[in-house]
């Protein structure tokens, strides 16, 4: 049942890229929560970006990790980055699904955020998540 709701939020996408993208990086692991309706993506357990979905299960946020100065900067700057959805305003950030970022900034923007989780284990847990 929730891989249904993940491949149905998943095909409304703009970015389709992004699933593959993100499930591809060592230890990444995705997820549903299905009372949210959040599609996760986790490394090491926590969550570094998540694909918000609406009641007909279409994408209208992706919500990632930032340091909050990087997050202030760009919701600054673009229209379409707001401080994060039902998160902390601090560290995370909400891109519109249907918005006007780039596929480049929202790709750098998606490894800032799984870079900040990962490096927030140890050098021996970065070593087991990615499995070297």
């Amino acid at each position: 049942m929730s891989e249904d709701i993940i491949t149905k939020g998943l095909s409304g996408l703009k970015y389709r890229w992004l699933d593959g993208y993100l499930t591809e990086k060592c230890g990444v692991t995705r997820d549903l929560q299905p009372d949210w309706r959040w599609i996760r993506y986790n490394v090491g357990g926590k969550m570094f970006a998540a694909v918000c979905l609406d009641g007909e299960l279409k994408p209208y946020y992706i919500t990632l990790k930032l340091l909050p100065a990087e997050g202030e900067y760009l919701r600054s700057t673009y229209e379409d980055i707001i401080p994060g959805y039902y998160m902390n305003k601090q560290h995370w950030n909400s891109v519109k699904a249907d918005g006007a970022v780039s596929d480049e900034l929202l790709t750098e923007l998606l490894d800032k955020a799984y870079g900040l989780v990962l490096a927030s284990f140890s050098r021996k847990k970065q070593k087991e998540i990615c499995g070297s």
